[in-house]
């Protein structure tokens, strides 16, 4: 019994039963055989976890991607019989190692999406021997997954709308952020009127009414849009845009006095409370 739980928390497997350890040596891989604890083996739809009945014996046997144990790979393998869902009609059955459609486990997942936002391409790739195409979708399933358990738009009160770009600058993202937890909340490609209403959309009514601070770059598409869903809202000019505004007017004076701009002369600005004086 303790080898197998040392097996499960290798593999990172909870609420299973382990069968058997197996060696493949054809595919050189480890199969860990499973089965769901009796507690956790009534079928439940594989998509919104709500218990149906048995419906047939799916394909079969099946096998899921589990973490490496060091240069071995290893898979967890299982019957993947399938349930009759009211809502979601026939469908392979919730297991406590994966979410559904998957081919990996929890664990392998998490740690794919972990090391996507912690490493670079190449190094999730050659790490976790997957392709660019298999850790993006495993990072939408993860992103999915946490935003179901989480509302973002809780408890909103002073948010920031701006703009960023990608792609050498050729497209653009939306984004906003909530100023008192300093998290991203919501982003959508493109900057125009129509996106950010689809963001309002998402927040509600009254969750918007809710909202008592702004921040943008005052361009007009966000001004507009805020002034129409955001009734109690006061709009603010970020502080990297008014520090930008600021530089650039001191540069246009410095030009007009036969000054070179701050930029070819080494010229900084010194913020004092809330004043802002050229160095």
């Amino acid at each position: 019994m303790q080898s197998k739980r040392v097996w499960a928390q290798l593999l990172g497997l909870t609420r299973v039963v382990l069968e058997g350890v197996d060696f493949d040596e054809l595919d050189e891989v480890l199969v860990v055989s499973v089965r769901p604890r009796k507690g956790s083996a009534k079928p439940r739809c594989g998509v919104c976890g709500e218990r149906c009945p048995r419906y047939d014996n799916g394909s079969g046997r099946r096998r899921w991607r589990a973490l490496d144990l060091g240069t071995v790979r290893a898979f967890v393998e299982a019957d993947a019989p399938r349930v009759r869902c009211r809502e979601h009609g026939v469908v392979v059955v919730q297991v406590p190692w994966a979410r559904h459609g998957a081919g990996h486990t929890l664990a392998f997942d998490d740690t794919v999406a972990w090391l996507a936002v912690q490493t670079s391409r190449s190094a999730v790739q050659q790490l976790m021997r997957v392709a660019w195409r298999t850790v993006g979708a495993i990072v939408a399933r993860v992103s999915a997954d946490a935003a179901a358990k989480t509302d973002r738009f809780a408890g909103l009160r002073r948010i920031g709308i701006d703009e960023i770009s990608y792609k050498r600058g050729q497209r653009y993202l939306t984004v906003v952020v909530d100023h008192d937890t300093r998290r991203l909340i919501w982003a959508a490609v493109g900057r125009d009127r129509a996106g950010l209403h689809r963001f309002f959309d998402a927040l509600g009514d009254e969750r918007a009414a809710q909202i008592t601070h702004v921040s943008s770059d005052s361009a007009d598409w966000v001004a507009s849009v805020v002034a129409a869903r955001c009734p109690n809202a006061a709009q603010c000019a970020d502080p990297f845009h008014v520090i930008q505004w600021v530089q650039a007017a001191l540069d246009d004076v410095r030009r007009e006095a036969g000054t070179p701009p701050a930029g070819h002369c080494g010229g900084r600005l010194l913020v004092i409370g809330d004043h802002v004086i050229p160095s």
